[in-house]
């Protein structure tokens, strides 16, 4: 017997779903040619001014990250709920007219849970959100740089592609790494990395089972276990020009306990069947790097590991309860945790008492305020941009250049005429 697909039945069969192909193809490969296209007339810019060539890539950036936003938006709206522990909330605000905006720092290190190919495109939504749409670094397989246009573009954008030897990848993170440190803190920038290397499967439920009988611990029922080798690499070079790591628990709405997301939430069905996720849901954390023990590899491992837990913790609360735990605070306090004070000598922060399972489990926090007026619960809100005008922005260089152009040959075409007649 099938298993039903958590977003219920195919809404675009036949020619509906063709016409989506079509539309989507033409939309999606067409905004791709005009940002890859005004990258290539940026190209003299790195020769004669380095900042402002950087400058102008960010703002190709920012176009790609509004064409991510957009083909959620028209093909596959999505709703999202966000939560936070206390050390965010002050940071997620939600505008008059239902949007989400992130008041997250101008750098910083996000790390989130793998569990779809597109988790990315989500998390480069939440950058929108914040106005850093234009300044998000992700790490990638190699692979993905050979896929035509996609790929060239991105590596424009200054991403980091790994062959996944490490002493092949090393000297090449190590120089990107140098490049965003250079700034001393200055320039803006979001670093994303996936921890576990991969997208939750099958294949990774396996290799991930047995990495933990090698190394003797106790595999986790919703993730994979982390690797700590790149993001201890990444922070040890990035150094104080990051001052916190985010950490952003992913959690799709509907997938059945021991079942992998992208097994139902693919490509074809989320964007052109019209079954994308019933909900994504995000729970934000924070964490100082100046209370992550960076220099030590045994300790920096064993903290990578209990946080990993803790987002264990997290979605098996959500799997028994649809909806992430939230500690209470002065206007709300719905008894699912508890927050308690700083454990002595714990100065990287709080902790939550959270029941999982039917047992309690105390889950680590970051320190910091609430907004003004507490916490009023999650906020729920759709993939979408401020307003679609957003949309001519990926066109206005090219359009400028045209301009420039039509204008150039039309007065070479005059003194050709004037010329010829004297």
């Amino acid at each position: 017997m099938p298993i039903e697909h958590p977003a219920g039945r195919v809404r675009y069969g036949g020619l509906r779903q063709w016409l989506r192909i079509c539309s989507f193809t033409i939309y999606f490969a067409g905004c791709m040619i005009m940002v890859h296209l005004t990258q290539y007339l940026g190209l003299p810019l790195y020769l004669f001014n380095r900042p402002l060539y950087y400058a102008y890539i960010s703002k190709t950036k920012e176009s790609f990250g509004v064409l991510v936003t957009t083909i959620t938006q028209w093909w596959s709206p999505t709703v999202v709920r966000v939560t936070g522990d206390k050390s965010v909330r002050h940071q997620l605000k939600r505008t008059p007219d239902g949007r989400l905006e992130c008041e997250f720092p101008d750098r910083m290190v996000l790390i989130a849970n793998h569990q779809l190919y597109s988790d990315w495109l989500y998390l480069w939504w939440i950058a929108y959100t914040a106005r850093m749409h234009g300044f998000l670094y992700i790490i990638l397989k190699e692979s993905l740089k050979y896929v035509p246009i996609i790929g060239p573009g991105m590596q424009f954008f200054g991403f980091i592609f790994l062959a996944r030897k490490w002493e092949q990848d090393k000297p090449r993170i190590a120089h990107r790494l140098s490049k965003l440190a250079a700034s001393g803190g200055v320039e803006p920038m979001w670093l994303l990395i996936f921890p576990e290397g991969t997208n939750l499967s099958d294949n990774g439920r396996k290799t991930s089972s047995e990495y933990a009988a090698k190394i003797g611990v106790k595999d986790l029922k919703h993730l994979m276990l982390p690797r700590s080798t790149g993001l201890r690499f990444c922070l040890e070079n990035l150094g104080n020009s990051v001052e916190w790591v985010y950490d952003c628990t992913v959690a799709y709405e509907g997938v059945p306990r021991g079942e992998f997301g992208q097994d139902y939430f693919t490509l074809n069905s989320t964007y052109f069947e019209g079954r994308p996720p019933k909900s994504v849901n995000m729970h934000w954390r924070r964490f100082a790097v100046s209370s992550i023990p960076v220099s030590d590899t045994t300790k920096f491992e064993a903290w990578l590991a209990e946080r990993w837990r803790e987002k264990d913790d997290l979605l098996e609360y959500y799997m028994e309860n649809a909806r992430f735990p939230e500690d209470e605070d002065e206007s709300q306090g719905n008894g699912n945790a508890h927050a308690t004070k700083p454990m002595s000598g714990n100065t990287s922060g709080a902790r939550q008492r959270v029941k999982v399972g039917g047992q309690e489990r105390r889950i680590t926090t970051s320190g910091g305020s609430t907004a003004a007026g507490g916490w009023g619960g999650p906020i729920e809100t759709e993939v979408k941009l401020k307003g679609w005008w957003e949309v001519f922005d990926m066109f206005k260089v090219l359009i400028t250049f045209a301009l420039i152009v039509n204008v150039f040959f039309k007065l070479y075409t005059i003194a050709q005429l004037f010329g010829s007649r004297s």
